[in-house]
């Protein structure tokens, strides 16, 4: 028998957890470390406004950074595959980047490997905040936004990821991570729009019941 329950894109306390948006640009004429899809920072332009929003709503929002020991001894199998040397500790592009305004009052998690959950307090720090439902946005959608949303579906948090607010490292791998976060929960992939459309929605019912 098919479970077809829909849910709501927020269940109980949500989460904006913003994975892996860091600055900076390779050297010119050295080609990056890892891929990016066709439009990659168009998709990640986005975030800012969400980030803005989850804030208007005093929802609490994560910065996960991923970041590499200089030695490089916390790789691991990472550069197995396709992937070269990239987020060093200390490099200027392994900085969350400026656009998206991290600010010292925002919960920040640092990683080695792929995965939020993996290795760092992330789990500890969600149990802290009641967190029921994680929406993500950040890249990669195949790599990081991939792993810490399978990790999240598997502690039984409810997951949503903002599907025009991720970017892949290709746009075959990007659609195909997609759909398989949705297959794990039906109504996963949201729009930036519809999220934005449900927290002005939470924003105006707070200070209507504040207001009351």
């Amino acid at each position: 028998m098919v479970n077809n329950r829909k849910r709501k894109l927020i269940e109980g306390q949500p989460v904006l957890v913003v994975i892996d948006i860091q600055g900076g640009e390779p050297e010119r004429n050295e080609p990056p470390a890892i891929s990016f899809m066709p439009d990659y920072q168009k998709y990640m332009d986005r975030a800012p406004a969400m980030i803005k929003q989850a804030r208007d709503c005093d929802f609490p929002v994560v910065f996960i950074q991923e970041a590499h020991r200089r030695d490089m001894i916390d790789f691991g199998r990472e550069l197995d595959g396709v992937e070269d040397i990239h987020l060093l500790e200390g490099d200027p592009g392994t900085e969350i980047a400026k656009a998206v305004g991290i600010r010292s009052d925002n919960y920040f998690i640092r990683k080695r490997r792929y995965s939020c959950f993996f290795g760092t307090d992330f789990e500890i720090l969600m149990k802290g905040l009641r967190a029921d439902t994680l929406i993500m946005i950040g890249s990669h959608t195949d790599v990081c936004a991939h792993n810490s949303f399978v990790d999240g579906h598997q502690h039984d948090y409810f997951c949503r990821v903002v599907e025009d607010c991720v970017s892949g490292s290709s746009w075959e791998a990007h659609e195909a991570s997609l759909r398989a976060m949705e297959y794990l929960q039906t109504g996963a992939r949201r729009t930036s729009a519809e999220v934005i459309a449900v927290f002005k929605a939470y924003k105006i019912k707070a200070v209507t019941e504040a207001n009351s």
